[in-house]
C-alpha cells in the first residue's frame, strides 16, 4: 500500500528527527528475510535503544538531506534495513550479530557524522565494547586509587591494634 503525501512527509520528518539526534546510521540488505526473522530483530533493537525500519530509500534520502548523513545517499539502493542509535556500538552490534546468524541479512554500509563507513568497519565497531561496559571500566579506574587509600588508612590501626594483641599473649596470665 502506497503512501500519501501526508503520511511521507511524516514518515521523513520521524527519520530527520531519529537522524538528528543519531551517533551512527548502519544499512543492511534485508533480501529474502522471513517475518519472524525480521520480527525477532526488531524485538533486539528495541530492546539496545536502536530505530530500526524498512523504508523507501527516496523518502531517507530527503531525511538525510543536508545532515552529517547525507554523503550516505548513495549507498541507499535495494531493499534496505536502517538501523539508527545515538550508541554507535549498539547499533553495529545488534545489525552485525544478527548478520552472522542469518546469511540472507548483508550489511551494506553505515555512517558517523560526516563519515562513511564500509561493512568491515561496521563489524570492527561492533567488536568494541558497549557504552556501559566502558563506563564501568572507567569508574573502576577511577574508584582504585581511592580504595587503596582508604584500605591504607585503615592498616594504621589494624597494625595497631595487632602489636596490642602480640603484647598481650606475650604477657603471662
Amino acid at each position: 500500500m502506497s503512501l500519501n503525501l501526508e503520511q511521507k512527509k511524516a514518515v521523513v520528518a520521524e527519520v530527520n528527527k531519529q537522524i538528528a539526534g543519531a551517533q551512527a546510521v548502519v544499512l543492511a540488505e534485508n533480501r529474502g528475510i522471513d517475518v519472524s526473522e525480521m520480527t525477532a530483530l526488531r524485538v533486539q533493537a528495541r530492546k539496545s535503544g536502536v530505530y530500526l525500519r524498512v523504508l523507501k530509500n527516496t523518502l531517507v534520502r530527503r531525511a538525510v538531506d543536508g545532515t552529517a548523513f547525507s554523503d550516505l545517499a548513495n549507498e541507499m539502493v535495494g531493499p534496505i534495513v536502517y538501523g539508527i542509535s545515538t550508541d554507535p556500538v549498539a547499533v553495529a552490534k545488534v545489525l552485525n550479530d544478527f548478520a552472522k546468524s542469518n546469511d540472507k541479512f548483508v550489511i551494506k554500509s553505515g555512517a558517523m557524522p560526516n563519515k562513511v563507513m564500509s561493512a568491515s568497519n561496521i563489524e570492527a565497531l561492533a567488536s568494541l565494547p558497549s557504552r556501559e561496559e566502558l563506563l564501568a571500566k572507567l569508574l573502576g579506574t577511577m574508584q582504585a586509587p581511592i580504595a587503596k587509600f582508604v584500605r591504607t588508612l585503615n592498616e594504621v590501626p589494624t597494625k595497631f591494634v595487632r602489636g596490642l594483641a602480640a603484647v598481650r599473649d606475650q604477657k603471662p596470665a
